[in-house]
């Protein structure tokens, strides 16, 4: 394996208006940029002692965890602690009306009691590389866009070929600064991993929506898994035979608690930010594309709180899916109230200003930059309509009725078979069937058909006519609500998975083409194909003209700005923030503290109330004080803020403090700071974070399960 990294002398610049506490950090580039100032806000390690190639170090303990959050090892036998709704989906995949887990939680009392999940990896960071150079090389001098991408995708494939030495690791490439810089992340994947712990959902979960993104919070949001290998340490597909991995570091845990202004270092893989768009892009953002996806997504948890209310099984199948739909549905709010409160357009607009004037004293203006403005003019007019659209269609087929997820697998294989592509539909039927019977283990019909009902009609509504196909619209317009259900859905033979699996299991390529012929398939294809013709092209057009204009803006502020520290957006590869342990002031006359504890959750407790109903043992633990060594003034702590720059992805991050000990776990922001994805706020911009030691009180005293404390390090 190779053992050096390359630091790049190219990169780091600023934006006038970005602070020290802002920004998502490359960890090789500590040494060079922050690590002073880190320093001086009091942390004690090295640079090293963060991200080291040759040496272990905090990045060996640092897993991306699943398809999209972070984890921390926190044991030298591979325990790893990450979010309860980083968990979620694979703790509802092992519940049951019988064996509920989400309302009972769950704990293996020992290691032969973990569970297994399917699909579930951990991948763990070997290294990185700037390979800017590498990727480029050949593509200087070429005019022609579509030339240079194929050059630059060429060299990516060779360099992921080579990193990953013939599969045993995974190799990717992603760009910076819109494509003004390469990195290669290089990872092991471990693919046996299980389940060791989650406390109910009542605790995991606790405030549910209603205190989602909000401050103050008692969400108890975290859940323990294991990552297994082979007997040689290394990473294997699940086998009764593999043993605990031994990680080349782990997290050291800290007891001694927080207080206002001590440091605080968020390491983990943060998914998306756009930090540099223009105001034009974040003005479609605040006006159209927010408030757009907010008003489809009221409709779709009205129908499915409904549901889940009322039945429990209902509750169970949808409790990762709701809790997707509604997590950036309030999001989308907030971030829409935090831009306008910090004017962003218009500030945005003054830095645009300012770079303009910057060109035309560097003479750059006229020849370079000017067409850069006018482009984007241009593209962002064309944008806002078909942007629109699209999401629309996201909202509405693509991600709305579980139906529609059926009908997409479906005509996948009636397509093969309609292009003569009959070996390619035998291959698929086994996973196809698979698919869709996932699906309908996770769907309640009756739930579904008005999902269904409610948001095919918005199309129709909200939509031009040309962005609709004729015959839905008529088919829409003949039938209400009701009819469209008996009409359309009750005759489509998706539900019914004895049927669909005989046709599908017979190999009959005649019976399956005629599928394509089922009124939701049917419906579907219609939507598709118009999709694909008359929107699709369009957004991919104009996005990659917008993509391709912005890697000359930030050539541009990166010039404009140079040897100034600038961070580069997130795109879920590893990077470190740092802040310190601080309340805020959302409004006049409100002040909140940095910190909240058990005796919040006994003030929220309501029976009634599903999100609030506290477990009756937490209660009986409240009430006899048994709060063992996790107390502070006679009260636990349960959660705290502090100033890191987080977003999506930073959901199950280790938060160390000055000595580089957990001192909990990142699972959220506050609602005020939502916006901190285009425009970071330091007197508002808060992440909220899980006290290390509320998570250990709910193992130990809670869930009897103290046992799992003894192969933890704490440090009293």
């Amino acid at each position: 394996m190779k053992k050096f990294f390359a630091i790049s002398c190219l990169l780091i610049l600023s934006i006038s208006f970005l602070l020290a506490k802002e920004g998502m950090w490359i960890p090789i580039l500590l040494e060079k940029y922050n690590i002073e100032e880190m320093h001086e806000m009091g942390f004690k390690l090295t640079a090293q002692d963060i991200f080291d190639v040759n040496n272990a170090s905090m990045k060996d303990a640092v897993v991306l965890f699943g398809g999209g959050c972070t984890g921390e090892i926190i044991s030298e036998n591979g325990l790893l602690i990450t979010n309860y709704h980083c968990g979620l989906r694979n703790i509802q995949s092992h519940s049951s009306v019988e064996n509920d887990y989400l309302t009972e939680g769950f704990w293996a009392m020992s290691k032969e009691e973990e569970l297994q999940n399917r699909g579930l990896t951990v991948k763990i960071m070997e290294f990185m590389e700037d390979v800017t150079e590498k990727v480029l090389e050949g593509t200087y001098g070429l005019e022609n866009d579509e030339e240079t991408e194929k050059v630059i995708q060429s060299n990516i494939q060779k360099i992921r070929k080579e990193a990953s030495e013939d599969g045993k690791y995974e190799a990717s490439v992603k760009p910076l600064f819109y494509g003004n810089q390469y990195f290669l992340y290089v990872y092991k994947v471990f693919r046996d991993i299980r389940l060791v712990g989650a406390p109910p959902s009542s605790i995991g979960k606790f405030g549910g929506d209603t205190d989602n993104w909000m401050w103050p919070r008692h969400t108890g949001d975290f859940s323990l898994f294991r990552i297994y290998a082979d007997k040689n340490n290394k990473p294997a597909s699940y086998s009764e035979d593999n043993v605990p991995y031994k990680p080349k570091k782990y997290f050291p845990i800290s007891m001694k608690g927080v207080q206002p202004g001590d440091f605080t270092m968020v390491f983990g893989f943060p998914g998306s930010t756009m930090q540099y768009i223009p105001s034009r892009e974040v003005d479609i953002v605040v006006n159209q594309r927010n408030p757009d996806r907010i008003n489809i997504r009221d409709k779709k948890l009205d129908i499915i709180y409904d549901s889940m209310e009322k039945d429990p099984a209902v509750r169970i199948q949808y409790a990762s899916k709701v809790n997707g739909i509604s997590n950036s549905w309030k999001r989308w709010q907030g971030e829409i109230k935090g831009l306008k409160r910090l004017d962003a357009v218009n500030r945005k607009l003054e830095f645009e200003k300012e770079f303009k004037e910057w060109a035309k004293e560097n003479g750059a203006w006229e020849n370079k930059y000017k067409k850069v403005f006018s482009d984007f003019d241009g593209y962002y007019n064309q944008y806002s309509k078909y942007i629109k659209v699209s999401d629309f269609y996201s909202e509405t087929v693509w991600r709305g009725a579980d139906i529609f997820s059926i009908a997409t697998q479906i005509s996948s294989l009636v397509s093969f078979i309609e292009n003569g592509r009959e070996e390619d539909a035998i291959n698929r039927i086994n996973r196809t069937v698979s698919s869709i019977g996932n699906t309908l283990k996770d769907m309640d019909q009756a739930t579904d058909e008005k999902l269904f009902a409610e948001l095919l009609p918005v199309l129709v509504s909200d939509l031009e006519n040309k962005y609709v196909p004729e015959k839905v619209r008529q088919l829409v317009n003949k039938f209400d609500k009701d009819k469209l259900i008996k009409k359309v859905y009750r005759k489509s033979v998706l539900t019914d998975m004895n049927k669909l699996k005989a046709i599908l299991e017979s190999g009959n390529m005649k019976k399956i083409g005629k599928l394509k012929n089922d009124p939701v398939v049917n419906l579907y294809r219609l939507l598709r194909e118009h999709y694909e013709i008359e929107i699709r092209p369009f957004v991919t057009v104009i996005e990659k003209d917008i993509k391709a204009t912005m890697k000359k803006y930030m050539a541009g502020i990166m010039e404009m700005k140079k040897g100034q520290p600038l961070y580069s957006d997130a795109n879920l590869t590893l990077r470190v923030a740092y802040g310190k342990v601080e309340g805020y002031n959302p409004k006049d006359g409100v002040t909140y503290n940095y910190y909240t504890t058990l005796k919040g959750i006994m003030e929220k407790d309501n029976p009634e109330i599903y999100d609030y109903d506290v477990p009756d043992v937490l209660k009986e633990i409240y009430n006899s004080k048994d709060f063992g060594d996790y107390t502070v003034d006679g009260e636990v702590p349960v959660c705290f803020t502090a100033s890191n720059h987080t977003t999506g992805g930073n959901s199950g991050s280790p938060v160390v403090n000055a000595d580089g000990y957990l001192i909990g776990v990142n699972f959220d922001r506050c609602w005020e700071g939502t916006m901190s994805d285009i425009m970071f706020d330091p007197d508002q911009c808060r992440n909220i974070i899980i006290d290390i030691r509320y998570a250990l009180f709910i193992i130990d005293k809670f869930a009897g399960a103290g046992y799992l404390l003894d192969e933890m390090e704490l440090i009293k």
